[in-house]
């Protein structure tokens, strides 16, 4: 199993739980981020999820690492979606099973912040009178990927 991974379909949490177990493990604990309907002061229809894949996966797995050896714990992973995602579906979802619940509580939190503030992957929402990336930032556009850089591709849409 990876265990940092992208899925452009939706995330199976009982097949990552049932990897995640271990029989030295007394605590699991998992975080899943949902898409919401709204979001300052707008109602969102949709979000759309896009990253540097290859330079993702490597920072994903260097935090998943870093929590293994920080928190003490046995296993852990991240699944993040990416492509269209419709209000209510799993965005993101991080696991860890560790000997006890603290460690599990305390690895799972750090994961999904630091996952959030370092990974290369950008969020576009979709709103009733527009879409934006977010934080009203524009998209970084010559970042490349297997398809072109963002800015050829959205060109050609």
């Amino acid at each position: 199993m990876s265990t940092f991974s992208f899925s452009s379909t939706a995330i199976d949490v009982a097949q990552l739980q049932r990897e995640l177990n271990d029989s030295a493990a007394g605590g699991y604990v998992s975080f899943e981020g949902w898409v919401r309907n709204y979001n300052e002061g707008q109602h969102v229809t949709q979000l759309e999820y896009e990253a540097f894949e290859a330079l993702a996966i490597k920072e994903g797995e260097r935090i998943i690492d870093e929590a293994k050896q920080r928190f003490g714990i046995l296993r852990a992973a991240c699944v993040h979606r990416i492509g269209s995602l419709a209000i209510g579906e799993i965005a993101v979802w991080v696991g860890v099973s560790s000997a006890h619940r603290a460690e599990a509580f305390a690895a799972c939190r750090y994961l999904i912040d630091e996952i959030k503030h370092r990974v290369p992957i950008w969020k576009k929402e979709h709103f009733e009178d527009g879409a934006v990336w977010a934080d009203g930032e524009p998209f970084p556009g010559e970042i490349p990927t297997a398809q072109g850089t963002h800015s050829e591709r959205r060109a050609s849409k």
